[in-house]
């Protein structure tokens, strides 16, 4: 770990050097963040990055993603904080999610300022309707057959757990599967997850097996209760644009 991180650290300086950008805040966003990476799972590393002053006053357009790397072990990108808070203002789930990733590789005190203020966007409908896309498509596309591949019920498992959590709640979801599991999991369900858990954590790759006719069971009648529940979720949410422009002019050192 101490070699990955290393490395880690040295693109972020290439990023930095070779886009003349200044990266805010730097996570994991994948399974390893989730707290169920695989032996051979790869980072996703997700940034986000500000400009100099003058970049954001050119008249030709710029991207606000930068691709850095994507193969067998890093998998890097990023933001431009404009983007970013773009993104907040319509609740986007990625947002929450790069926010509270319980893995971080690089952030500036500045990011204070955007942690402070995120959670205040926090739309359930938005999110509701993004773990139960997530949950159904996953659903249908991999535990549907008599043979499945047993770690994909994790990609059904989490997005379904954080939908209850946000109905309980009201609060963006924990990235961390074991605290969704903790909180939302019903008990009858524990024993089943702890073993394809530990399955998933200890072999690179857990193969296939027997539709898990128990757990199916609960993760189809837990869509369909949710879709039903994120129907009538708050879907309104009037915090404005001022917030998010005066937060991007500190960040650039220009006060309002």
């Amino acid at each position: 770990m101490a070699d990955i991180q290393k490395i880690i650290q040295e693109k972020l300086d290439e990023i930095e050097a070779a886009e003349h950008v200044r990266i805010l805040h730097c996570v994991e966003s994948g399974s390893r963040a989730w707290g169920f990476a695989s032996p051979d799972s790869d980072y996703d590393v997700r940034f986000v990055y500000l400009r100099r002053p003058e970049d954001y006053l050119r008249l030709e357009a710029q991207r606000d993603v930068i691709e850095w790397q994507l193969d067998d072990v890093l998998d890097i990108n990023g933001w431009d904080v404009q983007k970013y808070l773009r993104l907040l203002y319509k609740s986007n789930p990625t947002v929450f999610e790069w926010n509270s990733s319980p893995i971080i590789y690089r952030t500036v005190p500045e990011w204070a300022q955007v942690k402070a203020l995120t959670d205040s966007y926090f739309l359930e409908k938005s999110s509701l309707y993004h773990y139960l896309g997530t949950a159904k498509h996953n659903y249908h596309e991999f535990l549907c057959g008599e043979t499945v591949k047993l770690k994909k019920y994790f990609y059904v498992l989490r997005p379904v757990l954080a939908c209850r959590w946000i109905l309980d709640r009201g609060t963006p979801p924990p990235m961390l599967f074991s605290e969704l599991a903790v909180a939302e999991l019903p008990g009858e369900m524990r024993p089943v997850v702890s073993s394809l858990l530990e399955q998933k954590m200890q072999t690179p790759e857990i193969g296939t097996g027997h539709r898990i006719e128990p757990l199916n069971d609960w993760l189809f009648h837990e869509i369909d209760t949710l879709t039903e529940a994120a129907a009538g979720a708050e879907g309104h949410l009037d915090k404005g644009w001022e917030p998010l422009d005066r937060l991007f002019l500190n960040l650039l050192g220009l006060r309002r």
